[in-house]
C-alpha cells in the first residue's frame, strides 16, 4: 500500500465533462490528494479524453490514469454503437424513459475500477459526479445505486472486510440543479473552457449544441447568469 504523509488520497472519476471536473475540483477544495481516473470504454470520439487530461492537469491531479476497457464490444448505447444521438428533446422527453445515451452498467464497471485503484492506494474516499436531478434519466445516477453500491465496495475488498477502511462514495453534486452545479464551479475556480460535455462533437470537437448534454450544460448556465468559457 501507498503511504500517504499530508492529505489523504482520493479516487475521483474524471470523464472530462462538467460534473466529474466540479466533483474533481471538490475534492482538491476539501484538502484530498487526487488521483483522476478516466476511461476508454470505446466511445464514439475521443475527445473527452482530451479534456479529461486537460482538467487533470489544471487541477493539480498527483496522477490521472486513464483505462482502456471496451464497452463498445457490447454496443447499446449511441454512445458507444452506431445508433443516432438524440437531439432536440425537450425537459419532459428527456425525463420520459432511460435514454438511449445510457452505456449498460457504465457506471458500475468504472466504480469497480475505481475501488480496485482505492484499494491499491490505502485510500478510503471514492468522488464521482452523478446527478440525480438533470441526470437525463440514467439508473446508475440514482442515489439508490450508489448507496447499495457503497454497502457492496466495503463488503467486496481485503481492508473493508478487514476493517482496515471504510469506503466513502462521495456524490456531491447529486441533489444540486445543473445551474448550482456551474455556480459552485465558478467558485471554486473551474476553467469551463477545458471541460467538453457534447455526445456528438464534430470532427474537430466542437459541440453539437443540440444533444441532451448540450442542452442540460446552456440551460445551466443560462439560469446561473455565467459565461461557459
Amino acid at each position: 500500500m501507498a503511504s500517504f504523509r499530508q492529505n489523504p488520497p482520493a479516487v475521483c472519476l474524471l470523464s472530462g465533462g462538467l460534473d466529474s471536473s466540479t466533483c474533481l475540483a471538490i475534492a482538491r477544495r476539501d484538502g484530498f490528494t487526487c488521483y483522476a481516473l478516466s476511461f476508454d470504454y470505446g466511445q464514439r470520439h475521443r475527445i473527452e479524453l482530451e479534456a479529461a487530461r486537460r482538467v487533470a492537469a489544471s487541477l493539480g491531479a498527483e496522477r490521472h490514469l486513464v483505462i482502456h476497457t471496451g464497452l463498445d464490444a457490447f454496443g447499446g448505447s449511441a454512445l458507444t454503437a452506431d445508433i443516432p444521438v438524440p437531439k432536440g428533446r425537450d425537459a419532459a422527453e428527456m425525463a420520459g424513459a432511460i435514454p438511449v445515451t445510457y452505456v449498460p452498467a457504465r457506471n458500475t464497471i468504472f466504480l469497480s475500477f475505481a475501488l480496485a485503484w482505492a484499494e491499491v492506494l490505502g485510500a478510503a474516499d471514492i468522488f464521482i459526479g452523478v446527478n440525480a436531478l438533470d441526470y437525463s434519466g440514467s439508473p446508475d445516477c440514482r442515489p439508490e445505486f450508489i448507496e447499495a453500491y457503497e454497502r457492496l465496495a466495503n463488503l467486496a475488498i481485503a481492508a473493508g472486510v478487514e476493517g482496515r477502511t471504510c469506503i466513502r462514495i462521495h456524490t456531491p453534486l447529486l441533489r444540486l440543479s445543473k445551474a448550482e452545479i456551474v455556480r459552485l464551479a465558478h467558485s471554486l475556480g473551474l476553467p469551463f473552457g477545458l471541460t467538453h460535455s457534447c455526445y456528438d462533437p464534430d470532427p474537430i470537437g466542437r459541440p453539437c449544441g443540440r444533444c441532451d448534454s448540450c442542452i442540460l450544460r446552456r440551460k445551466g448556465f443560462e439560469e446561473a447568469g455565467i459565461e461557459d468559457r
